[in-house]
Formats: structure tokens, sequence, C-alpha cells
């Protein structure tokens, strides 16, 4: 009976790691991709990506929104802190060991880098609603499915707020035409934001 039950668990088991194994793949590819990027690229991709964000009705209406802090060449949102510092206010994520929580942007001058070398502020922990989640991501599809860094943190975190619009945000080439490999406890976006084009 117990051998029969080990059976079954590997069974489970077995097509989730395999799927783990093709988004560790997928994912060193298009990070190698994304590192080789320019100043230049990033910048004006960036942009471009916020401008679109902009003219969303879920952003122009939001009065809270969670950013992140790009690190190795990841779309810069950073513009929009400085443009709505007085509309709006701006979380960023903390990372814990196996966890993630989210603190309130107060400048620069706030922020260190966390146990996984992200800068992060030094505020208190936010726990009221959030509008709008601006998403980074390492790969992406048409059917909005998203490939995180690995560490599970966000798709923790985003369980946790199945009603607030998720939106992820992208280069074009971070966005596949086919599905990218995905589990249940990966979360799916509302929106993908690529410097051409807007999906969802």
């Amino acid at each position: 009976m117990l051998f029969d039950a080990q059976i079954h668990d590997f069974l489970i088991w077995l097509p989730w790691a395999r799927k783990r194994r093709e988004q560790a793949a997928m994912r060193a590819i298009v990070e190698q991709r994304r590192r080789i990027l320019t100043k230049e690229e990033v910048a004006a991709d960036s942009a471009r990506i916020i401008s679109q964000i902009e003219q969303m009705s879920a952003f122009r209406d939001a009065r809270v929104v969670l950013m992140y802090y790009p690190v190795h060449n990841e779309v810069d949102l950073r513009p929009l802190l400085e443009k709505y510092k007085d509309q709006k206010t701006f979380l960023f994520p903390v990372t814990h060991r196996h966890s993630m929580e989210v603190r309130p942007y107060d400048g620069e001058d706030m922020m260190r880098k966390g146990r996984l070398g992200v800068p992060e502020p030094q505020t208190p922990t936010y726990t009221g609603h959030i509008d709008l989640m601006l998403v980074p991501g390492v790969v992406f599809d048409q059917h909005c499915h998203r490939i995180g860094r690995g560490g599970g943190y966000y798709d923790k975190f985003l369980s946790k707020h199945p009603y607030t619009k998720k939106v992820g945000v992208c280069y074009s080439f971070q966005l596949k035409k086919h599905d990218v490999p995905h589990t249940w406890r990966d979360r799916k976006m509302d929106r993908i934001v690529t410097p051409q084009q807007t999906i969802g």
C-alpha cells in the first residue's frame, strides 16, 4: 500500500520536475540574451513600455502600484517614480528566505541591497490593498504565462492577491509565440506589455 502511494506521488511529481527543467533551460538562454543589451537599448525599449503603461486605465486609476527594481538589464520602469510620486504610492518587493513582502518606496536614500542583491525599501511593511502590479519576468507567452527568476517569490505573493490586476513587462524577444512550460504554481498575468505591443 505504501509502495503504491509512493509510485502515485512519483508519477505526479515527474511532469512537474520535467517542466521545471525546461523552464530553467529557457530561462538561461533568454537571460543571456537580455544581459548583452546596451544601455541605449534598455532605455529606448523601457521608454516605449512606460508610454504604453501610462495609457492603461488600470495604471491611471491606480493609487497603489507594485513595482520592481531592475537588475541585469531588466525593463526599467523607475521614471514612473518621479513622474507620479505625488499621485501614487509605489511599492517594492522585499524577499525573505521563503517569502516576499512589499514596502513603500520613499526615495533612493531609503533603498538597501537585500538578500538577493536587489535594492529594497527600508520602510515599514505594507499590508493594504494593491491596485496594480507591474511584474518582471524572464519569459512570457501569448497566453500570459510567466517564467520568473526561479525563486518562486512572486508566484507565492501573487496567489495571495487574485483580484489585483497583474501586468507583466518584457522585451519583445522575451515574449514567445508558443506556450512556455508552466505548472499550477505559476501565476498568469492579466496583460503583457512589450515595446511593440500589449497583449491581454
